[in-house]
Parts: structure tokens; sequence; C-alpha cells
């Protein structure tokens, strides 16, 4: 089953944002907060600031044994210690979307090891990823993390390993949302 999900920015949201900085290409507005909920059509986001859209779909490119262990291993997000989050909105370049699926793979994981460098660091990072190309949105996907605040260095360290990558040769705008919830979850 696909659910869309709306990443609201603006003054209102359990999110208060730390940071938004562009890594590569145009940054996103500023804003104080986020508020991350289902998408409903019409559902009245008036914020002041920006929307971004993603569908959580079947897990892409990865193998049915990849799959088993991201989910034996992977934590669920909300988790009460989780009080900081990472939104980074990827968007792809016209070279990557040319490959076959085939060949994304091999890039993906046989060479950048994208799943591999992940594992690492589970269940400490909660993450889920969202599908954003296909309802026409400015990103492709929108990658979302969870992890509690004694976590963000190794956080750090899992986005080098992937942005050292292969695989980060096709990402031509590429924005970092640091986020952190009030309270308990």
């Amino acid at each position: 089953m696909n659910s869309t999900y709306a990443f609201i920015a603006g003054t209102s949201g359990e999110w208060r944002i730390r940071s938004i900085a562009g890594y590569l290409g145009e940054s996103l507005d500023p804003a104080q907060r986020l508020a991350v909920r289902p998408y409903e059509i019409g559902g009245g986001e008036q914020e002041p600031g920006w929307r971004l859209l993603g569908t959580v779909s079947n897990v892409r490119y990865a193998t049915r044994m990849e799959v088993a262990s991201l989910r034996q291993r992977q934590e669920p997000l909300r988790r009460p210690q989780a009080s900081r989050a990472v939104l980074i909105p990827i968007r792809k370049s016209a070279a990557w979307w040319d490959l076959a699926q085939d060949e994304r793979r091999a890039i993906f994981e046989e060479t950048s090891q994208h799943t591999r460098i992940g594992l690492d660091y589970l269940p400490a990072i909660a993450r889920r990823l969202h599908h954003s190309r296909d309802l026409g949105e400015p990103f492709d996907f929108l990658t979302w993390f969870e992890f509690a605040p004694e976590h963000e260095s190794a956080f750090d360290d899992l986005l080098a390993r992937l942005r050292a990558t292969r695989e980060w040769d096709f990402v031509e705008r590429e924005v970092d949302v640091r986020l952190e919830r009030d309270g308990p979850a």
C-alpha cells in the first residue's frame, strides 16, 4: 500500500527547524517549523513556507535478502528518544534516469554499497524513503532520518560515506534540513 506524506514548512509543526542548508544546488526557503503528516488532497496546508510531497512505496534496488536485513534491524520512527531528525530532499540527474534499472542497481548497491552502508548505522538511525519523482515534485526522493541526539555524529558519518560514493555523482540537488522535536513523541 502506498502512503503519501506532506512535509510542510512554516510556523507550526511538531519539528523545530534547526538549519536548512543547500548541499548541492539551490536550497529551500527558511522556515521555523516542519509538520510531517499523511497528505490529503484539499487538506488545507496554508502554512507560509514550502511543501514537499513523497510516497512511501516498495523498496527499489534492494534484493530480498537486503530488504530482510533492513527490516530486521530497522527501529520504528517516532521513538521517544529520537528527538532529532533530518530531511534530505534529493534530485538526481537526467543521466541517472537514462540508465536502465539494472544499471542503477549496479551503481546503487554493487559499486556504492548504499544498503550495506545504511545497515552499519541501524538500529540507532531510523529512516524512511519517500518517492517524489512521479508526483511532479522538485525532488526525486525525500529521505527522512530520526535518531537520538547522541547519534548525530554517527548520522554525519553515514551521510559523508554516502556522499563519497559513485551514486552521488548523479545527484544534482540536495538540501539538508536539520530538525529537533520538542517534548515527548
